[in-house]
């Protein structure tokens, strides 16, 4: 038998138990069928019709929390965390990745082309995840100067551990244990090719999933084609996710200011509170692109999120567009009733 706790379990949860019900993680999830963790082993059952009547959850999800009745799910308990992303394409729905998460590990690569903008992308959105996010930088061995690589990366990543990785020669995996602890939940995620199954494969010892030949360009290949949740051998959980083509932010606003808390500080400094960066006097932004102090890229990917954040909460929340609708309409009332001045 494996104990609840070695699963994540929290003993808060088992006041929101349906009477009559066991607990269960959830490890996979099929179109009509769950596999999930308990006490008595990995089994598979039915998702109950209730499990998908909030469009607010979502329906479950791998690191979920569930209440067995025999072989049917037929609850979702609360998430304490979640990584979630706005699904693909022209909507506004939410998808999420991963539940219960207490790390968050943001894997790039150290071969291929730079990384910054895509990390500062994944750390909004594990921020606001409520898990701690850590970035791992795999194919170590590829990389010609390794210290170089990580220092660029950690001068962005504020507040976050970087550790670079090779699941080729075991270079870094030790660190990466570490953040590892037994009943800890973890997911990686990062976009495909950056070694994601390679690195689960190395910290469980075993093969959890097939790997493929990395391409001509030094890029891997996809591989993972599902979340699933395994439990490592130190006694850490961990999930592995799919590469993502397209991340996009939902509702990131604070994970955008915690992922950038430098320029946060330095906007917080403007002269005026709605000040726009660009040629207003007193702009605290503005006077520390020009003595060097913040990188003009960094400024233009922080704007670049900062309002994708913001378009994502005009979609979902009524009240946010009212809102915008009441300023945009002072604005125009402002500017239509000053008097115009003679030549």
């Amino acid at each position: 038998m494996t104990p609840l706790a070695a699963l994540g379990w929290r003993p808060e949860l088992a006041a929101r138990l349906p009477a009559g019900t066991v607990p269960a993680r959830v490890a996979r999830v099929d179109r009509s069928r769950l596999a999930v963790l308990t006490e008595d082993g990995e089994r598979r059952v039915h998702p109950g019709a209730g499990l998908y009547a909030d469009p607010e959850l979502g329906g479950p999800a791998v690191g979920d929390w569930v209440a067995l009745r025999d072989e049917l799910a037929v609850a979702v308990l609360p998430r304490r965390s979640a990584f979630t992303r706005t699904v693909a394409g022209r909507t506004s729905a939410a998808q999420v990745v991963a539940a219960n998460l207490d790390v968050v590990l943001v894997v790039d690569a150290l071969s291929g082309p730079s990384r910054l903008r895509r990390v500062e992308r994944y750390l909004a959105v594990a921020w606001s995840s409520g898990a701690t996010p850590v970035v791992v930088l795999t194919k170590a061995d590829l990389c010609d100067d390794v210290g170089a690589a990580v220092a660029e990366v950690a001068e962005d990543a504020l507040g976050v551990d970087v550790l670079a990785v090779s699941a080729v020669t075991g270079e870094g995996l030790d660190a990466v244990r570490a953040v590892l602890a037994p009943g800890c939940t973890a997911a990686m995620v990062g976009p495909s090719g950056v070694g994601k199954t390679s690195l689960a494969n190395a910290l469980a010892g075993r093969e959890l999933a097939a790997t493929r030949e990395i391409r001509e360009d030094g890029r891997g290949r996809h591989t993972t084609t599902a979340r699933e949740l395994h439990l490592l051998p130190g006694g850490a959980l961990l999930v592995d996710t799919p590469g993502m083509r397209e991340l996009a932010l939902y509702d990131d606003a604070d994970g955008v200011a915690a992922a950038f808390s430098d320029v946060t500080a330095l906007a917080d400094g403007c002269r005026f509170r709605d000040c726009a960066h660009r040629t207003e006097p007193g702009c605290a932004v503005a006077a520390a692109i020009d003595d060097g102090r913040l990188d003009p890229a960094r400024f233009a990917g922080w704007r670049k999120l900062q309002a994708e954040a913001h378009r994502q909460l005009l979609r979902v929340d009524a009240r946010a567009r009212a809102e915008e609708h009441a300023r945009v309409r002072a604005l125009h009332r402002s500017r239509r009733d000053q008097p115009i001045r003679p030549r």
